[in-house]
């Protein structure tokens, strides 16, 4: 079982990153022969980016809602993400081909992204009687007491938290 750290935490990571939120959604969740290779190339594709910590994967966390699952990822720049998507090299390209192959504009399966570049320092964390999670968890982030960063989280953020406001939650 994981650790739990008691109190309040936060995350700090040094220079800009982004954080890529990708999923599936089993539009027709009885078509396995359609989203079975797609679900099944995601977990191939972050093995991989584990044995390449050069390419910018710093963490990452997945989740499956009740239509599919979801993946959060910190990389270290869009330049690296990009370069990953597009690389011959790795299982995306293939895996996105045959995707393409399989579902194509069926509505069967569906795939989103989103992606948000995060400026240094400009961003807020904060876990309570967790262990490490999230952004905390990824590669280059310090796991720290919240005090650390900011009691607020607008203090976090780098911004100035009203006079009125509480200063904890």
């Amino acid at each position: 079982m994981a650790h739990v750290f008691p109190g309040r935490m936060t995350a700090d990571i040094q220079g800009d990153f982004v954080v890529f939120l990708i999923g599936m959604r089993f539009n027709k969740p009885w078509k396995i022969h359609k989203w079975w290779h797609a679900f099944t190339a995601m977990p191939r594709m972050l093995r991989e980016l584990a044995k390449d910590p050069d390419a910018g994967l710093l963490g990452y966390l997945q989740t499956i809602g009740p239509r599919g699952p979801v993946l959060i990822q910190y990389w270290r720049s869009v330049e690296q993400l990009e370069r990953f998507a597009r690389d011959p090299r790795y299982a995306h390209r293939p895996a996105w081909k045959k995707y393409n192959r399989l579902v194509g504009g069926s509505g069967d399966v569906g795939v989103w992204h989103e992606t948000y570049q995060v400026q240094n320092q400009r961003f807020e964390s904060v876990y309570a009687n967790m262990p490490r999670f999230g952004l905390a968890k990824a590669r280059e982030a310090e796991h720290l007491p919240v005090v650390r960063r900011g009691n607020t989280a607008a203090e976090r953020r780098g911004a100035t938290a009203p006079e009125d406001l509480p200063v904890s939650y």
